[in-house]
């Protein structure tokens, strides 16, 4: 009820500051490859015409050499993405973990505080913002096309990526067999104040996305609301508790940040995740979710849940 009514309080007061929202209308044209440039023998990037962006999408996909069809699995970043590159190339071994496996790693570069979403306005700082329409509708017939992939497709991603991947699972759930999230909020509802603060922070307005809190449009991308969508796909979470770990031990120039920042947001993460299992499993949803004894919000954490999820998420695609 407190919820209800403080979201009431936010609409009546944004309505009167920014006014009514405009959706922005959809494209009707295909997307069109520009180039593709070989990174490795294992590693592509991919630049896509994007109608629904209105401008050129840069795609990283990490394929096994040679022919051959095999499954697909998106993989999101979180609220700061590499520049040039995905973060998970960056700042973990993904490239070297998946050069042996028969899958196609989907990983889209760019897409700031964006939670891979269609937004309902342009916004200032950001641009055209219409995430869902590209990775949902647009990329995957190019990813099948020009990368032998069979149709079959997971998602994931971490943080800001793993709430967007379970929000795009229960928007397009014929598109997925596996959801996962790392250090991830499924939970849209109880992520708001959030979502909306990281978002402003980095100089976009959370308005223009899926409008005022308390609108139709943010319960129509909270995984937790429609999860019954969810039933039937593989679903993996991690998350840690905050507390340093093994990795904070370590000499490096974000050991303060990892301590101080991440240690707070991972204890949320770590909440929500167990509020979003135990809805899961009120509803006899299975779910393979790891919690660490340790750790913090940061990359080293996750390279080691991409390992461990990929035993669930490579048999549930068949990779």
């Amino acid at each position: 009820m407190r919820r209800r009514i403080v979201a009431a309080v936010v609409l009546s007061f944004s309505l009167g500051v920014f006014g009514p929202l405009v959706s922005v209308p959809a494209q009707a044209a295909a997307a069109q490859v520009v180039r593709i440039d070989d990174l490795g023998p294992t590693k592509s990037a991919v630049f896509i015409d994007s109608p629904a962006m209105g401008k050129i999408i840069q795609v990283q996909v990490l394929h096994p050499r040679g022919g051959g069809a095999r499954p697909s699995y998106y993989l999101l970043d979180g609220l700061d993405p590499g520049v040039g590159q995905s973060t998970w190339t960056n700042a973990t071994d993904a490239e070297s973990f998946f050069a042996s496996k028969n899958v196609n790693v989907v990983l889209p570069v760019g897409g700031q505080a964006s939670y891979y979403t269609d937004w309902q306005q342009d916004d200032p700082r950001f641009g055209r913002y219409w995430w869902e329409t590209f990775l949902t509708e647009e990329l995957p017939p190019i990813i099948d096309d020009r990368f032998g992939g069979n149709g079959v497709n997971a998602i994931g991603g971490l943080s800001m990526g793993g709430n967007a991947a379970f929000i795009l699972a229960v928007r397009n759930p014929q598109l997925y067999r596996a959801v996962a999230g790392y250090s991830a909020c499924p939970d849209t509802g109880l992520a708001q104040a959030a979502v909306m603060f990281s978002i402003a922070n980095r100089g976009g307005n959370p308005m223009r996305m899926w409008g005022v809190p308390g609108s139709p449009v943010w319960s129509e991308h909270d995984p937790a609301l429609l999860a019954e969508r969810l039933r039937g796909k593989t679903i993996y979470l991690s998350a840690g508790t905050g507390i340093p770990g093994p990795y904070e031990a370590e000499i490096k120039p974000q050991l303060a940040e990892n301590i101080f920042l991440g240690g707070p947001v991972e204890v949320g993460v770590n909440v929500c995740t167990v509020s979003f299992e135990q809805r899961l499993r009120r509803m006899g949803i299975p779910a393979h979710v790891d919690y660490r004894p340790t750790g913090t919000h940061s990359w080293s954490y996750w390279q080691d849940t991409l390992h461990a999820s990929w035993p669930t998420i490579g048999q549930a695609i068949g990779a």
